[in-house]
């Protein structure tokens, strides 16, 4: 019970209760025993022996990422401030967003599946070896093959800005509550025992912040490439690990304690197709820094100043050659989240990810199944129709549950808790070695300063 000298439980954990039905498993708890109680769940889900997180858009949004409803909305924007916009491709526009306003049900397509139709559509109109002689659209004036590239460029390029996304300077960050938050959720999710199964980062996202993170931190991972300057595509290294040898180990082998399994399922801004195959070289992010607080205009201005210099993305929706999604790597990638959920002693952690996507949902309720799955979806809307979804799958028992904040928290301060960067900053257990690497960092910075003063004046 609460009283007035103790707040209220700022959390909701939904799940199914004693009596069967679906409920709070805070409820009645004041802030520090609630807070105690979802810990210490946490903490046992995460010491489970296959460890399986997916996150979605959600998680880059501290970094100006967008959902996909933003970033479509901020890439028909810059699309449509482009000078030379051809009114064919402006017509297929204008009709795309007006069946999105007019999509109150929400039972629409998706941006991805759309961008997925205008893709093929211009592969179909123009290759001579498919057996169609062509596009009708509904839309008019129908666009030539020729505007059709000019608008699968524009959107490649568009969508490479918007996702070309930095963390922010560590060195700055005076404790854990402060840094970005893929850096405490890595450092938090791989400080599991050495002897319990790898974790394995599935992400939805086409950006590289979880990439720029492990590296900061040190984390080796593998993420279905292999080779440095070009890295190519090769599946087979989800079955390598990474141990110390003998002699650096007292006498025997040991696992490399920070490592993970790392899995872009839709693709991301550093992979680019040659000679048929996918390969992965990261660019240059620095002409994009700032893209995100430029008006459509301004945005516009840049990607023409940059035409050339934006590299070509193989993302899925943009870079699709029909059965593309039926082949490597994409088919892989899907088939090991679907085999990673089938593993007995499964905790799915899901943050950042609202259910809109039909292929994944899919995959999600059929491991559901799973005996010995147990899930924490982390929603920062107590209002959201996945938390609904959660309530729904009755028939699993003690092993779907939702993270969301109460109303009172909500109405207080919106998308404050339960968000991916509180679940990561505040709520995942504490572990000693990201403040150690906080200081590290700030160690980095003053020796960095010390010797930039004391450099003589090349002048002089």
């Amino acid at each position: 019970m609460t009283t007035a000298s103790t707040p209220p439980n700022e959390y909701q954990l939904i799940g199914q209760t004693e009596d069967g039905s679906a409920g709070d498993l805070l409820q009645d708890l004041d802030q520090k025993a609630g807070r105690i109680r979802l810990q210490a769940l946490i903490s046992e889900w995460l010491r489970m022996e296959n460890l399986v997180v997916l996150t979605g858009s959600g998680t880059s949004v501290s970094a100006k990422g967008k959902t996909m409803a933003d970033l479509e909305k901020a890439v028909f924007a810059t699309i449509e401030a482009l000078s030379d916009l051809p009114p064919s491709i402006a017509a297929i526009i204008k009709a795309r967003k007006d069946a999105v306003d007019l999509d109150v049900l929400g039972d629409g397509i998706g941006f991805e599946a759309w961008l997925s139709f205008v893709a093929n559509a211009f592969v179909i109109a123009g290759s001579k070896e498919t057996p169609f002689s062509g596009v009708t659209w509904s839309t008019t004036p129908a666009p030539s093959v020729k505007e059709l590239q000019w608008f699968v460029d524009r959107l490649r390029t568009s969508i490479f800005a918007e996702c070309a996304l930095t963390l922010p300077n560590t060195t700055v960050a005076k404790s854990a509550s402060e840094i970005a938050p893929q850096l405490a959720f890595l450092s938090k999710l791989v400080a599991r025992d050495s002897n319990l199964g790898r974790a394995h980062l599935f992400t939805l996202n086409y950006d590289t912040l979880f990439e720029q993170a492990l590296e900061l931190l040190g984390i080796q991972y593998f993420d279905g490439f292999t080779g440095r300057a070009a890295a190519r595509f090769d599946p087979s290294v989800y079955g390598l690990d990474i141990y110390y040898p003998g002699e650096v180990a007292e006498g025997r082998v040991r696992r490399f304690d920070k490592f993970l399994h790392f899995y872009k399922l839709h693709g991301s801004i550093h992979w680019f197709e040659r000679d048929g195959e996918m390969r992965a070289r990261h660019p240059n992010l620095t002409p994009f820094q700032g893209y995100a607080d430029l008006k459509p205009d301004e945005k516009a201005a840049l990607l023409t100043k940059l035409s050339g210099a934006v590299p070509s993305v193989g993302i899925l929706p943009t870079a699709n050659k029909f059965a593309q999604t039926l082949t490597m790597p994409y088919a892989h990638l899907f088939r090991s989240f679907q085999v990673r959920l089938g593993v007995p002693q499964t905790f799915l952690l899901i943050l950042g990810y609202g259910f809109g996507d039909d292929h994944v949902t899919r995959i999600i309720e059929n491991a559901l199944m799973n005996p010995s799955l147990v899930m924490l979806v982390v929603e920062p809307n107590p209002a959201s129709s996945v938390i609904k979804r959660i309530r729904d799958y009755k028939d699993l028992g003690k092993r779907a549950f939702v993270l969301c904040p109460t109303n009172a928290a909500f109405a207080a301060a919106k998308f404050k808790h339960a968000t991916f960067d509180d679940f990561a900053r505040s709520v995942m257990p504490d572990v000693q070695w990201l403040d150690d690497f906080l200081r590290l960092r700030r160690f980095e910075k003053q020796i960095a300063s010390s010797a930039s003063s004391s450099d003589p004046d090349p002048a002089a």
